[in-house]
């Protein structure tokens, strides 16, 4: 198999809906045992439920990213099932504010700073030590385009996109020499619940779709492939990259929607 993960153990957050659930299905698909997790225990147990009846190996189990305590059951719990953790994605984001930053509320800030970003180095500082003890591993953070440059009306969402970039850069100096391989993925407009604002409002999507050259949005499907080439051992000399998955969007100066 080009992406063979028979042996491997992987963490989706996020993974209820959306790039999240069909991140967790492919990995499954190739072979690794995937705890998958997000908020709402339901919305887990349902795509756990769609693995084990491929023939995969899944756990369930919801947790907040942004709660240490939650994040440390979590690990704790796919170390007890599955016996340690090879590969982390961190997919779990939110953005309660859409429009100019300033407007935002101290605890809108807190909330897109809390999910997007401490929750993927609280999650990061709990595996690494396992992911030492086997020997390396793989950590995918699924960032955005807005990380590289700000998007309209999504200020702090864009800061927390671009802070996830600088901690996957940092991380993977840090972590190299561990074996463990540090990337980031950064899709354009994906047809998720998530984005429904930019992809249903057609003023909006206009101005997107007229500065990306292959003229669609994503699905998630076109984010799955990159997320698969870095998880699995073809990537085993990249870190520290960012792969931007935005059908080459070519946004060069200030945008107005």
């Amino acid at each position: 198999m080009v992406f063979d993960l028979q042996e491997r153990v992987a963490i989706v957050t996020g993974g209820s809906r959306g790039i999240g659930r069909a991140v967790a299905l492919a990995l499954a698909a190739a072979g690794a045992s995937v705890v998958v997790s997000s908020r709402k225990q339901e919305g887990v147990e349902a795509v756990a439920a769609e693995i084990e009846a491929s023939g995969g190996r899944a756990l369930a189990m919801a947790a907040h990213v942004g709660d240490e305590e939650a994040v440390g059951r979590l690990v704790e719990r796919t170390v007890e099932v599955f016996g340690g953790v090879d590969i982390l994605v961190n997919n779990a984001a939110t953005n309660p504010h859409f429009g100019p930053m300033l407007t935002a509320t101290t605890a809108q800030w807190n909330k897109i700073i809390e999910v997007n970003l401490r929750g993927p180095f609280l999650l990061c500082r709990q595996v690494v030590p396992l992911m030492r003890a086997r020997g390396g591993g793989k950590i995918v953070n699924v960032s955005s385009v807005a990380g590289v440059k700000p998007m309209p009306a999504m200020g702090i969402y864009s800061i927390s996109k671009a802070g996830l970039i600088m901690l996957t850069q940092a991380l993977a100096q840090e972590l190299g020499p561990d074996n463990i391989q540090v990337n980031a993925v950064a899709p354009g407009v994906v047809k998720t619940r998530f984005s429904s604002a930019l992809w249903q409002t057609p003023s909006v999507a206009e101005v997107i779709l007229k500065h990306t050259p292959l003229e669609r949005f994503a699905q998630v499907e076109d984010v799955v492939g990159a997320v698969l080439y870095l998880a699995s051992p073809l990537s085993d000399y990249v870190t520290g990259t960012v792969l931007l998955v935005d059908g080459g969007m070519n946004i060069a100066g200030p945008v107005q929607f």
